[in-house]
């Protein structure tokens, strides 16, 4: 005969056994209900991170892609305004270079005694304006003619061969003829009104330059002695018109 609190044990131990299969069974029932949300959540927080990744590059490609662009376009300004800005500094030397020449055939021709007594041309090498030896010797063969010269201009004209760009050598043809004003001021003391000077650059060729001999001929200064025969000093109105000073 089986006493009460026997029984009582048992039935205790019964439920226990009975809570704890029923416990675990919830438990797996959750965790097998709740696994595939959380990998599907996890996959989405993958599905994200990659989405923020490929949106970031993106967005550095288009930022790179746009500084490039920005730099072509700053560069292609700033070769277009110096394009124009040597294009407008040629045409205002070849417009000086115009202006100083038909200064000086107005003023030769508003003297009508005024008539050519010498002249002499040295040439310069290749992109050269310093005179050499020869050039001096020239010079020198020149100058004896003028002290006895009265009311006297000298004309000097500098050219250039074809080779580079106008303004380059309108510019170069100045510095050709300012080497021998130089010369002939500083050694045998000719006063500045007594020049005029004129840069032609390649304008005025007088020789082919399709020749090595023709461009040499064209790198050259021209040098005339104007004098005139009326006797009275007109060097002051030759400085009017424009006498050298480059």
């Amino acid at each position: 005969m089986i006493s009460r609190f026997g029984l009582s044990s048992g039935l205790c131990v019964v439920a226990l056994a009975l809570a704890g299969v029923t416990g675990c069974s919830t438990k797996n029932y959750v965790r097998n209900q709740t696994a595939p949300l959380v990998d599907k959540t996890n996959a989405l927080d993958d599905k994200t991170a990659e989405n923020n990744r490929n949106i970031k590059d993106v967005d550095q490609r288009a930022q790179s892609g746009i500084q490039t662009a920005q730099g072509a376009a700053n560069t292609a300004q700033q070769s277009a305004q110096g394009a124009q800005k040597a294009a407008g500094d040629a045409e205002t030397a070849a417009n000086n270079a115009v202006h100083r020449a038909d200064s000086l055939d107005q003023v030769v021709k508003g003297l009508d005694n005024y008539r050519s007594m010498a002249d002499v041309a040295v040439t310069f090498g290749f992109d050269k304006a310093a005179l050499t030896k020869d050039d001096k010797d020239q010079l020198d063969q020149f100058a004896g003619q003028l002290n006895s010269a009265k009311s006297y201009i000298l004309e000097v004209t500098g050219g250039t061969d074809s080779t580079g760009s106008a303004e380059y050598n309108y510019a170069l043809s100045n510095r050709r003829a300012d080497a021998v004003v130089q010369y002939l001021a500083s050694k045998y003391g000719v006063p500045a009104h007594r020049f005029y000077l004129i840069g032609i650059g390649k304008d005025k060729e007088v020789a082919p330059n399709n020749t090595a001999e023709g461009r040499k001929k064209n790198r050259r200064v021209e040098i005339r002695l104007l004098t005139n025969m009326g006797g009275s000093d007109n060097g002051t109105q030759a400085k009017s018109g424009g006498p050298a000073g480059n």
